[in-house]
């Protein structure tokens, strides 16, 4: 399991939501370049970059922040938010991201990511965020009727790498990860999951290592990362013993 520190982009500046609420945020840096240099010193192999205007506006606006952070870090960054179709897919990765996250298309047009799925193997991550089991589309503007894990279902052979998966209530509220809620998701396809929403503290981390055998594959963290509760290498750490010990 890998921990995922995430950098999220609004107006430019990274800041974290409280429930993805555009009008609940709180800046932390004006340089979201700065901070995925920090998070990569600290030892992340993989960044998660979201476009929170994107999300909401339906099309990439944080352009120039995604390429300072790809000129500035040789991790592996992903990134999603306002990706609606095979263009902004293709230019994402022309531009060196190394995973797209793909998330409202995934409910309006499955079609879609299939063929990118076929088109770019081993690159295109979809994102299901639930609020109550429901999955959240539009920058979480919408909650639509289908279950989180019927969706994960119906992606099971479209070739997706990784499923992303948030609990909205939990997201930037630093109360704890929903582990019932990503077992059960993990448990019900072969797809691997990456766990999100509410993870703030190491004994959270704990927590979820055993989901590992679930097929959970890793971990995404914000909030608690930059307000302190959560140091990036001490998690790394943890999860890298966890896994030489069961070696």
């Amino acid at each position: 399991m890998i921990i995922i520190p995430a950098v999220d982009i609004k107006d430019g500046r990274c800041v974290r939501l409280l429930q993805g609420r555009m009008d609940a945020e709180t800046v932390f840096s004006d340089d979201p370049a700065a901070m995925a240099a920090r998070w990569e010193k600290a030892g992340a192999e993989l960044i998660h970059v979201v476009d929170l205007n994107g999300a909401v506006g339906k099309r990439p606006e944080n352009l120039d922040a995604i390429q300072k952070i790809l000129d500035t870090v040789e991790a592996d960054i992903q990134v999603g938010g306002g990706i609606r179709n095979e263009e902004t897919v293709g230019m994402y990765l022309d531009l060196g991201v190394a995973r797209v996250v793909i998330g409202t298309e995934a409910i309006r047009n499955p079609e879609m990511v299939r063929r990118v799925c076929k088109s770019y193997p081993g690159r295109i991550v979809v994102g299901i965020d639930a609020r109550d089991g429901r999955v959240a589309i539009e920058g979480w503007t919408e909650t639509t009727d289908t279950d989180a894990a019927d969706l994960a279902r119906e992606l099971e052979d479209a070739g997706v790498t990784a499923i992303n998966f948030t609990d909205i209530h939990r997201d930037g509220m630093e109360t704890g990860p929903n582990i019932e809620a990503t077992r059960k998701l993990a448990e019900a396809i072969s797809i691997p999951v990456v766990a999100s929403g509410g993870v703030s503290t190491l004994q959270d981390i704990e927590n979820l290592l055993p989901l590992e055998s679930s097929g959970v594959v890793g971990i995404i963290t914000g909030r608690a990362l930059y307000s302190g509760t959560l140091d990036l290498g001490d998690a790394i750490r943890l999860c890298r013993e966890t896994r030489s010990n069961r070696a």
